[in-house]
């Protein structure tokens, strides 16, 4: 027995340098779209990728065109760069082109959660069911609540309220957003004061995982990193689990409907908790950010603002105060809000960079729009950057890089879904929230609570930059392709509370 050691040892030695060879001498086959390896054996274009994923990208389109192949990591991947040509690959009727593996491996690296049989199509229904109609309004009613509460405090406004304070503005909008949709999703002791300690507590541990987080996805923590990371992780599966969620009242219908099937299919607390860890990021990752810079151009483009305040006063009518405590909101008024509705569009075609993508099962023909086919291997991944190939494209969105608040809005102020790209009407103009599989399916839940915010901020606060001829920062280029984007460096703002009439 002990000889066998050494003989499997090398057998197995054998067995991955061969792979490592076949990998390292793969060469370009007929019909399979030009082949970009790079220098460095393995790795590939790994760091430029990693380095500014957006940039990487552009260079490599205007190198090879539409459609190209490269090596990251040991990894193979089919970039698609005309959005002519989505359709096929995000429809995939034939089910060669795989989502649910590669996001079981990331959610059970990020959050530790293991995927089930059906747990995706559950959320997806559960999501149906709770964030759309009524059970959309009923939480939109919970986070109009909690934003008063958070904005607020327990006890309304202080004296001091009306006087100008300062912060960041992308920490005041993630904090408020944060805060407000965690005490929706996972509800409320007796004690709200201790309720706001207990969010804002977890907001700072959120961040801070947050901001670790492309380079954990990537394999590039530091050694004191991981620990860091394993500490957040544990955290966050002790603070949302499921046994303390039972002490709270006003738990969201939506995560409860998750949690019961993950019950009823014999799914441990333990991995529940990690579930909710998972969920919470998700529902929370997106929306502070964005809120950030729909407020941001809203102040830097006076117009947009204008436009947005008449709007909401058209529609909601004059700001008030209800028992000091919270804010007077009809929730019926977000289906009538065209021109905030463009802005918010408008802003996650320039905010939000997802990267969308499927794992080839099998041998698979990629066809084009314009009746060229190309080979994809299988194990290969085809990705979608819609950033870079949709949101940036001038013949789909001309000036892309301005924002134009009524860029989706009609002459006569109906929603504008008629776009094209080389004289064809395109269907898939602005995808912030991914297609197909992948699709957000809390999508309508995150747009009713950034849409609240904003307009809780244009009706009850008067908002100034401290320095109204700072340019919009740019991206932090480590952010690409993970959701929306985040600024490279904060914005300072003011804010006071209105006095109320």
């Amino acid at each position: 027995m002990a000889l066998w050691g050494p003989v499997l040892g090398a057998l197995l030695t054998a067995i991955v340098g061969c792979l490592c060879l076949s990998m390292l001498f793969r060469h370009r086959r007929p019909q399979e779209p030009p082949l970009d390896k790079g220098f460095i054996p393995w790795l590939g274009h790994a760091m430029a990728f990693r380095k500014n994923m957006f940039e990487f990208l552009k260079g490599m389109r205007a190198k090879h065109g539409d459609v190209f192949t490269v090596q990251l990591g040991g990894q193979y991947f089919t970039f698609v760069m005309d959005p002519l040509s989505f359709g096929p690959i995000i429809k995939d009727t034939q089910k060669t082109l795989d989502f649910r593996k590669y996001a079981q491996e990331l959610v059970l690296k990020v959050f530790g959660y293991k995927s089930i049989s059906g747990d995706d199509q559950m959320v997806h229904s559960a999501s149906t069911k709770h964030l759309m109609g009524q059970g959309l309004e009923d939480l939109n009613k919970a986070m109009l609540d909690s934003l008063s509460l958070v904005m607020l405090g327990p006890k309304g406004p202080s004296l001091d309220a009306s006087s100008w304070r300062e912060d960041g503005l992308f920490h005041f909008c993630y904090r408020v957003l944060f805060e407000a949709g965690f005490l929706s999703l996972f509800g409320y002791t007796k004690d709200k004061e201790q309720d706001l300690q207990e969010a804002e507590e977890l907001f700072t541990k959120f961040r801070r995982f947050d901001l670790l987080f492309p380079r954990f996805v990537y394999s590039l923590l530091g050694p004191r990193e991981w620990v860091e990371v394993s500490q957040l992780q544990r955290l966050f599966h002790q603070r949302l689990s499921v046994e303390q969620n039972l002490e709270k009242d006003g738990i969201s219908n939506w995560l409860g409907c998750m949690l019961q099937f993950l019950r009823e299919e014999g799914v441990d607390s333990s991995m529940q908790d990690k579930f909710n860890f998972m969920m919470l990021w998700a529902s929370q990752g997106n929306t502070g950010p964005t809120c950030f810079w729909a407020l941001l151009f809203l102040l830097k483009h006076q117009n947009a603002m204008k436009a947005v305040q008449e709007e909401a006063s058209r529609v909601l009518g004059e700001a008030r105060l209800e028992a000091k405590t919270s804010f007077a909101f009809t929730l019926s008024a977000l289906k009538c809000t065209p021109v905030l509705d463009s802005v918010m569009e408008e802003t996650l075609r320039l905010g939000a960079t997802p990267t969308l993508l499927r794992v080839v099962q099998k041998d698979y023909i990629l066809k084009m729009a314009g009746g060229q086919e190309y080979q994809i291997r299988r194990g290969d991944k085809v990705a979608l950057f819609p950033y870079l190939s949709v949101h940036m494209d001038p013949d789909i969105h001309p000036e892309p890089t301005a924002f134009k608040y009524d860029r989706f809005l009609n002459p006569d102020g109906t929603r504008k879904v008629d776009f094209y790209k080389s004289g064809k009407k395109i269907h898939h103009y602005n995808m912030p929230w991914g297609s197909g599989v992948s699709i957000c399916p809390g999508r309508f839940f995150a747009l009713s609570e950034m849409k609240i915010f904003v307009l809780l901020m244009v009706m009850y606060f008067d908002l100034e930059l401290v320095d109204p001829d700072m340019p919009v920062p740019p991206i932090d280029p480590r952010r690409w392709g993970f959701g929306t984007s985040q600024p490279s460096h904060e914005v300072r703002f003011r804010y006071r509370l209105k006095p109320m009439p």
